[in-house]
């Protein structure tokens, strides 16, 4: 099998690193708490649920821009299209970010430190294990207009 037709990813791992990140972090909550100042108040919750529903708006604003193009939504997808609009002007990986952010709403409104930590290692996990080859199989099926894409558009932010 060509380079062109081989999947990006065998497994659609993101949405488990991150799942398991979520687990790692509400489990550690429990297990070694990290002591936070009390009298927080209310600005957190407010500054978390708002990075909440920017993340899911993210998230489906790429998944609309993904169907809108006719595209692999799921990660162990071949691409049939290489999608720039939508929040993929902004960042290569937008439902990825929406994750990201998602993880840090949920450490905000809960008030779990873990789950900063955990988004560091659910990043650098999906960076090594999933983004890397998704940019592998992009390049070798759209070549320059994927090499251009990348130059004028960021991997995160």
């Amino acid at each position: 099998m060509n380079a062109y037709r081989a999947k990006p990813l065998n497994f659609p791992w993101p949405p488990f690193i991150y799942g398991a990140a979520v687990l790692i972090a509400l489990a550690l909550a429990r297990l070694v708490p990290i002591p936070v100042a009390k009298g927080h108040g209310w600005f957190p919750w407010l500054i978390g649920a708002a990075l909440i529903v920017l993340a899911i708006s993210l998230d489906l604003w790429a998944v609309k821009s993904l169907l809108d193009r006719r595209t692999a939504v799921l990660p162990h997808r071949c691409a049939t299209c290489l999608v720039t609009c939508g929040p993929f002007r902004f960042t290569r990986n937008p439902i990825y970010l929406g994750y990201t952010l998602l993880m840090i709403g949920l450490g905000l409104v809960t008030v779990n430190p873990w789950f900063f930590i955990a988004a560091i290692g659910a990043v650098a996990l999906t960076t090594l294990f999933a983004i890397r080859k998704e940019e592998r199989h992009l390049l070798s099926r759209f070549g320059f207009e994927f090499e251009r894409y990348c130059r004028h558009t960021a991997r995160w932010i």
